[in-house]
């Protein structure tokens, strides 16, 4: 995994509130290109606000959010053509059911980024090659398991080719068993450069792949340092106890 000094997205007093609920509270931070930012804390800390808005899923309700150094909370901006550049995993899979496999993943490349439909399907084979399912390109998402439909989101967002990745909790919906084989094509990715942001509560993953990890709760980030320091010596009395928990 090799880290540049290249700012991907800087994020500059970021808040977010629902009504009168404020669920971010001022988050500065900075993703460099190359880097694996893994995000945890407890329920309701922010930790999927914050993601959901680097690519303005969520609305920010202040601050501002640069991708690329183009400010994205800029209203006249075309968010759509920049968030083709931000692939997303969600908890839940978010495949159509009446499209085969292939057809789900060259759906969006053939309309968004304007590719033949030829030239689509060979990216999404070659992809469905790397996460070991070329085999179930003609299948429909209610054949495959849950731990198949997740590495088929993954292939999804990369037919895109993303200069980041946004993960929201991708195993928190699986079978423990099936949890192992989408962690390992995340892994593939951060060994191969992919910027990416997950969250999650996969320690092991946080400890092994993360570059960096950062804990919220309130709204805030509390601490973040690099995987070694951050497990073995928390300085935040918060964050000792919830590694407690954890652990």
């Amino acid at each position: 995994m090799s880290i540049n000094n290249e700012v991907l997205i800087k994020v500059e007093g970021l808040e977010k509130a629902f009504g009168d609920l404020q669920v971010l509270k001022g988050i500065d931070n900075e993703i460099h290109k190359g880097e694996v930012l893994v995000v945890i804390g407890p329920s309701g800390s922010g930790k999927s606000t914050f993601l959901r808005c680097l690519n303005l899923l969520e609305q920010p309700t202040g601050g501002s959010i640069f991708f690329e150094g183009v400010d994205l909370t800029d209203k006249k901006l075309n968010i759509d053509k920049h968030r083709q550049k931000m692939g997303m995993v969600f908890q839940h899979f978010n495949l159509f059911p009446h499209m085969t496999i292939l057809r789900n993943l060259t759906l969006a490349p053939c309309k968004l980024l304007k590719q033949s439909q030829q030239e689509a399907e060979a990216k999404a084979m070659e992809l469905l090659a790397r996460v070991g399912l070329a085999d179930r390109a003609q299948a429909y998402p209610s054949q495959l398991s849950g731990g198949q439909k997740q590495r088929i989101a993954i292939v999804r967002a990369l037919c895109m080719n993303p200069e980041v990745m946004l993960f929201d909790e991708p195993t928190s919906a699986l079978d423990p068993e099936m949890v192992g084989e989408v962690l390992s094509v995340m892994k593939a990715l951060a060994e191969e450069g992919m910027t990416m942001v997950v969250v999650t509560h996969e320690m092991g993953f946080a400890r092994e792949v993360g570059s960096r990890v950062i804990f919220m709760a309130d709204g805030q980030i509390l601490e973040e340092n690099e995987p070694e320091a951050f497990f073995a010596n928390p300085s935040n009395p918060r964050l000792r106890d919830f590694l407690g928990k954890v652990l």
